[in-house]
């Protein structure tokens, strides 16, 4: 069971379609809070905020409940659920969105219950940053507060998240973001640059490069597992920054040394979300599995 001090996540809970060269799934369960979320109570306690319609399936929802995740501020409105269509072809680095049908409810405001509002650690997955920083204006966190987001959000609210920034503790961004936000070409200099604009740390996810992790005293780099096979990229970045939240949470600070160990335990993670369309394989793995793949990344990093 987790150990580790209590996470509160927001973020999208969706329902995705989607096609790879290893097949095609439906209406499976999505969403940067949901991946996160799952990745992150493999080492903590966790607790989601978000806003789902009331098409939702249950069958989803007990996904949650399986893996202990506190959904009480899942909020279930009139209207349907966001969803995302996508396609992955021979390079699987990339998806090509074909369809996006964003959230048609009634009221969209995120619900924050009682027993929320204070909490250790706080993770902002990827949304958009004005609803980031209302809720972090609502809940009062006694440790780190991270931070993701993407293109669309830095196109569209690029002030918006400047000012977020300057609230936030770490901020994971990937390597294609990290250049668009900061016009950098160099990911040493684009760190640098948002390192600037706020937080202490910038963790750089380059998906089979692995990730690059900055902060204003330190530099440190990690290859990605090695994978044979990729079934389903989607939600590998939440579930590196998941795993990433939760190792350090389960930790309970965030040294130089936790760090380190919190990106080399993220990509591990990461590297079972693709396995298995969806979060089939999230659901199945515990702390040893994770164990397991962190020792073969050491003795890759050894020379």
């Amino acid at each position: 069971m987790p150990g580790g001090r209590d996470i509160v996540i927001t973020g999208s809970v969706a329902l995705d379609n989607i096609r790879t060269p290893y097949g095609e799934a439906r209406d499976v369960l999505g969403g940067s809070a949901t991946y996160s979320s799952f990745a992150a109570s493999i080492f903590s306690t966790v607790r989601i905020i978000s806003v789902v319609g009331s098409d939702f399936p249950e069958c989803h929802l007990k996904k949650f409940e399986k893996k202990n995740i506190d959904i009480s501020g899942l909020k279930i409105s009139p209207g349907r659920t966001f969803r995302w269509t996508g396609l992955y072809e021979a390079d699987m680095n990339e998806a090509k969105t074909l369809s996006v049908c964003p959230e048609n409810l009634k009221d969209g405001s995120m619900e924050i219950p009682v027993h929320y509002r204070n909490a250790s650690f706080l993770f902002l997955a990827n949304t958009d940053p004005d609803v980031q920083t209302e809720i972090l204006g609502k809940i009062r966190v006694a440790g780190p507060v991270l931070l993701d987001t993407m293109n669309l959000w830095i196109r569209k609210k690029p002030e918006s998240l400047r000012k977020l920034l300057g609230k936030v503790s770490i901020l994971l961004i990937n390597e294609t973001e990290a250049r668009l936000f900061t016009g950098k070409i160099n990911l040493v200099s684009a760190a640098k640059e948002i390192l600037s604009m706020g937080p202490e740390t910038v963790v750089i996810k380059k998906g089979e490069d692995g990730a690059i992790l900055v902060t204003r005293e330190d530099i440190f780099t990690v290859p990605a597992y090695p994978m044979e096979e990729v079934k389903d990229p989607t939600g590998a970045g939440d579930s590196f920054a998941g795993g990433f939240t939760g190792y350090l949470a389960s930790r309970r600070r965030k040294d130089a040394s936790s760090l380190r160990k919190a990106a080399v335990t993220a990509t591990a993670v990461a590297s079972f979300a693709v396995e298995e369309f969806s979060t089939g394989r999230l659901e199945t793995i515990g702390r040893e599995d994770i164990e397991e793949r962190i020792s073969k990344i050491k003795k890759m990093m050894r020379f």
